[in-house]
């Protein structure tokens, strides 16, 4: 199925060539009348949150343990992480038996201002489980006592991760989800990148989570003995909310979650696709005759200042999260 289905850290060649970032709102929410424009945090306190997280993640994967990083986790990647998790746990009762200790180096944080809530920031580290590549992520929270929580999880290869805006004293600059001076509006990224991956268009530019995207579902859906049906949809409320930083050039890097369902369905006399270990241990019913897998994805692109240049979708990771046979 997907490119980057393994749970980050694994066999991730073609995770490290897909992935991305997301999470909430960018905008301006009002609660308890904050209006402020204020630091969401301090680089000092983001570094730890950093910290936690990796100290977290490593016990979930070590044991398939959910319950260990289920505060640390959220929007797209939660939904990732659970799924992998539970899969892992039904496989490996015992923990995982080829876990390698996440590493960070060489982590830079961007803390942007905002109003309200809810609060974000952006990580980018370095790490050897994919050479060549750094980890950025999103960690966010909706309170003042809610711990920092990554949404998203994306790959850059070194030297492609682009240069935030900062002001005098270092600060990002967080971007209105209702933006119209972008090429694309990042409150509509989910809705327009649908569109595009059912009818094409012009509005992106080409590459591994465009063009290429489209053709692989296109092989997927003319299998011989078989039928699939691609329902998609964005995701856009509560921690699945896209997020954007602004960019250097006056554009910004946009992250926001979409849903795929695949459905698969053999002809008469036909079989479906062998079904992995991994994705038996989140199916309900039995594939008889049909297979339904539930995907969510986190994408990251760069969105251009309006009519200086197309979207660029650099990033995509999307993971198995339900399955059901019938």
């Amino acid at each position: 199925m997907s490119e980057a289905r393994n749970r980050f850290g694994r066999p991730v060649a073609a995770a490290a060539a897909a992935v991305v970032l997301s999470l909430t709102a960018g905008g301006c929410v009002t609660v308890h009348g904050e209006l402020e424009i204020v630091p969401t945090t301090t680089k000092g306190q983001a570094a730890r949150a950093v910290d936690t997280f990796v100290d977290a993640y490593n016990e979930a994967e070590k044991n398939y343990d959910a319950d260990a990083d289920a505060k640390y986790v959220t929007g797209a990647l939660g939904a990732i992480d659970a799924a992998k998790l539970k899969a892992g746990r039904a496989l490996h009762p015992d923990g995982n038996p080829k876990h390698v200790p996440l590493e960070l180096t060489d982590t830079q944080i961007t803390v942007p201002k905002k109003a309200g809530w809810p609060r974000w920031f952006v990580s980018n580290s370095d790490t050897e489980r994919v050479p060549g590549y750094r980890w950025v992520m999103v960690f966010t929270r909706n309170a003042e006592n809610a711990p920092w929580a990554v949404s998203y999880l994306s790959l850059f290869r070194e030297g492609t991760v682009p240069k935030f805006k900062q002001d005098k004293d270092g600060l990002g600059e967080a971007v209105d989800p209702d933006e119209s001076g972008l090429a694309q509006r990042p409150k509509d990224m989910g809705k327009k990148y649908i569109q595009y991956l059912k009818k094409g268009g012009d509005g992106y530019v080409p590459g591994l989570h465009t063009t290429r995207w489209r053709q692989t579902r296109d092989k997927i859906d003319t299998r011989p003995g078989l039928t699939t049906q691609f329902i998609d949809e964005p995701l856009t409320e509560g921690n699945y909310a896209p997020v954007a930083l602004r960019t250097e050039n006056g554009g910004a890097l946009v992250f926001f979650t979409t849903r795929r369902y695949e459905k698969l369905t053999a002809f008469p006399g036909s079989n479906l696709p062998t079904i992995g270990e991994d994705v038996k241990a989140l199916m309900k019913g039995e594939p008889k005759q049909s297979a339904m897998y539930g995907y969510v994805s986190g994408q990251a692109a760069i969105d251009p200042p309006k009519s200086s240049g197309k979207v660029n979708v650099v990033s995509r990771v999307e993971g198995i999260t339900t399955a059901e046979g019938s």
